[in-house]
Formats: structure tokens, C-alpha cells, sequence
């Protein structure tokens, strides 16, 4: 389960003012759901999802993941969470099965366990075939199915995707979207941030419209639908941010 309570975040620039860049969100996530958020560049979706990741700590209100407070149980929430977007590194010189085993076992995961986690994940996302090479010698997608692999061996039952299919072909693409599916299908809460709204529409649950920094509407496709005389998302998303 992930819950926020009138969640915010503030930045300070050099010149001493201040950019609310998230302001009283709330929402709710519950396990097998994927939760959209949507969002243009710069809306507030990334800063979000980073606060419930713990990267950074909210100057306002609250938030819990799987049961524990991002600010007073950050170790709990990391444990219980796979945290994947585009930004995610990966370490060069390592080959891909390199890089996954390096997490396991920050992780903590036993030696055998970690073996047949590995074993599984390689073979459903199709990556035995670069399974040694090393991270620097992948193509984007390559990579990508690396940091899916990596946020996974450990199984955890939260996870967080920030737009992680920008940039990728078409291809690559849908193997992340049918992995998310994947995950709420196997009862994991999701939270899945995006600008593509076919993307939203084919695989959230209940989606969240964000805006400067603060959630406008959420629901799910048909009560949107409903609520904006049955227009399409693109069309629903723009009434709502444009109206």
C-alpha cells in the first residue's frame, strides 16, 4: 500500500525564493493496482515518486509505503520497494548478470536465492543473450531490461516506475508495459508515471492528473470518461490542465 497525506515539497534557489514544486497531494495506491500519474514535464511527478522512494523527504505532510514512514523508516521502505526510471545508472564495467547480482546481494540475498531469482529474471525479459556483456556495450533497451532486473531481484511487493519507457522503441517499449502489468497481476502495488497517455490507458487502473505541483483529478478511465462527457484522455488531460 502506498499512502501520501497532503504531501509537499519546496526547493530555494540561489536568490532566496522558493519553487513549491509539489503542494497537498493525496493520493492512494492499493496492492494489485497501478496507479497513473500523469503529468507534462515538470509537473511534479518525478518529485513525487522520488519522495516515496526516499531520495528526498518531504517538506510537508506525509507519506507511507508498505506500511512504513518515508522520513522516520526510510531503511523499511527501501527494503519493501523497486524504484525504476530513466535516470537509473548503471555501473559500466560490470556485464549485465554483473550489475544484478551487485543489488542482490545489497540486498542481503542469499547466494542460492539469488542464483534462481537471477536465472528467472533473465529468462522472462529475454536477456540471456547479453547475460556477460558488459553494461557499456548495451543499447538503450538493453540497458533499460538491466535496471528492471536489478529493481526486481529482490521481489519486492511496492514499485515505482518515472516514465520508464522514454526513450525506448517500440519494441523495448512494450516489454516494460507488459512487465508492469506483470506486477499488478502478481499483486504488487504499482505507481506508473508517464506523459504518454495511450500508455496510461492501456495499463492504469486509476489514474492522477498532476500540475504545478499539485493533483487536479483522479479516477479511472470510464469515471474520467464520464465526468468529462466521454472524451478520450488526451482530450480529458487537456480540459483538465487547459480548462
Amino acid at each position: 500500500m502506498i499512502e501520501t497525506h497532503q504531501l509537499g515539497k519546496r526547493f530555494h534557489d540561489s536568490g532566496g525564493g522558493e519553487l513549491r514544486a509539489v503542494q497537498d497531494v493525496n493520493f492512494r495506491c492499493a496492492p494489485g493496482q497501478i496507479y497513473g500519474l500523469l503529468g507534462a514535464n515538470g509537473a511534479g511527478k518525478t518529485t513525487t515518486l522520488r519522495i516515496l522512494a526516499t531520495i528526498l523527504a518531504p517538506s510537508e505532510g506525509r507519506a507511507t509505503v508498505a506500511g512504513f514512514d518515508v522520513e522516520s523508516q526510510p531503511e523499511q521502505v527501501r527494503r519493501n520497494i523497486g524504484f525504476l526510471s530513466t535516470a537509473t545508472a548503471l555501473y559500466a564495467r560490470l556485464t549485465a548478470e554483473e550489475m544484478v547480482q551487485y543489488f542482490g546481494r545489497l540486498h542481503g540475498l542469499d547466494e542460492a536465492v539469488l542464483r534462481r531469482r537471477i536465472d528467472e529474471i533473465f529468462e522472462r525479459l529475454g536477456m540471456n543473450e547479453f547475460r556477460r556483456r558488459r553494461c557499456d556495450a548495451l543499447s538503450t533497451g538493453m540497458k533499460q531490461r538491466v535496471s528492471i532486473a536489478r529493481t526486481l531481484v529482490h521481489d519486492p511487493p511496492v514499485m515505482i516506475f518515472d516514465e520508464p519507457t522514454a526513450g525506448l522503441d517500440v519494441m523495448a517499449a512494450r516489454t516494460i508495459l507488459d512487465f508492469i502489468r506483470e506486477c499488478r497481476d502478481r499483486g504488487k502495488t504499482v505507481v506508473f508515471s508517464t506523459h504518454v497517455m495511450s500508455e496510461a490507458e492501456k495499463v492504469c487502473d486509476t489514474i492522477g492528473i498532476i500540475h504545478q505541483g499539485r493533483l487536479l483529478v483522479e479516477g479511472t478511465l470510464a469515471e474520467l470518461g464520464n465526468r468529462y462527457a466521454g472524451k478520450n484522455l488526451e482530450d480529458i488531460f487537456m480540459a483538465v490542465v487547459q480548462p
